[in-house]
């Protein structure tokens, strides 16, 4: 484990691995840098990039520096992109993806290629209405102390399947995963946002959207709003993937989009 530290001081966490051009990985809701599908993720993505692999704020190693802003997310990439010698690919996965937009437009020439995957936003009024309607009740959730809980009511709520959140209650992290359950508080408060498409639509950053052809449909109605909105960006459905893809098919695109 290597750590650095954040502009408001806030202590992060990371591994590397690979070789080859610098790679930031921003993770979705729930994860952590040694959970094991991201472990997964971040392994194959290192057979072309070095890939950094870090813990978002309040979760695994890294600090939990409060109030929390997600001003001060962009500046723990940020922070990362430093450590990887000051320009970097981004790519971010749920509401990784969203951090990782927001990046490139904070940053400028420190993200040389974005590549998002399944972009969290909502994408419409009626669903953010729908989402602020969730983040109550995931709050109550977590103000009781029902993590359990509110982890699976958070990832019914984005439409991960039955099967794979029994799957991930079945693997030994999952004990893990109940210790940061109060960050879902931080995702809920990104992914409730509209796409700001008026915003992107200056964004002058390479830009690769990919999302699972079996991802929910409210992930297909943002990617169409975003790729509509960056003039530049490259769009593509993959084939057979949904919210979770395998890294192996991920790791193609990103080696055609970034080398």
């Amino acid at each position: 484990m290597k750590t650095t530290k954040s502009k408001d001081g806030t202590t992060i966490a990371y591994d590397v691995y690979g070789n080859g051009p610098a790679l930031i990985f921003v993770t979705g809701a729930t994860c952590f840098r040694s959970f094991e599908p991201v472990l997964h993720d971040a392994t194959v993505f290192a057979e072309q990039f070095t890939v950094y692999n870090y813990d978002r704020r309040g979760r695994g190693d890294s600090g939990n520096t409060l109030p929390y802003t997600i001003e001060r997310e962009l500046e723990d990439i940020e922070a990362m992109i430093n450590v990887a010698g000051g320009e970097a690919f981004v790519y971010g996965h749920s509401s990784g993806a969203i951090l990782a937009l927001e990046a490139a437009m904070l940053l400028g020439d420190k993200v040389s290629k974005l590549v998002i995957y399944d972009p969290a936003y909502s994408h419409d009024e009626e669903n953010q209405k729908e989402f602020i309607a969730l983040s109550k009740v995931l709050k109550k959730m977590l103000d009781q102390g029902n993590h359990d809980e509110a982890i699976r009511y958070f990832l019914e709520g984005i439409g991960i399947p039955e099967e794979v959140i029994g799957y991930m209650q079945q693997s030994p992290q999952w004990s893990t995963m109940l210790t940061l359950a109060p960050t879902l508080a931080y995702d809920t408060l990104i992914a409730k946002e509209l796409p700001p498409v008026e915003r992107i639509s200056q964004l002058i950053t390479p830009t690769q959207i990919i999302i699972g052809e079996k991802s929910p449909t409210s992930i297909h109605e943002v990617a169409d709003q975003i790729s509509n909105a960056i003039p530049h960006a490259e769009y593509i459905k993959l084939k057979g993937e949904d919210h979770m893809p395998n890294p192996e098919v991920v790791l193609q695109v990103l080696t055609r989009f970034l080398k």
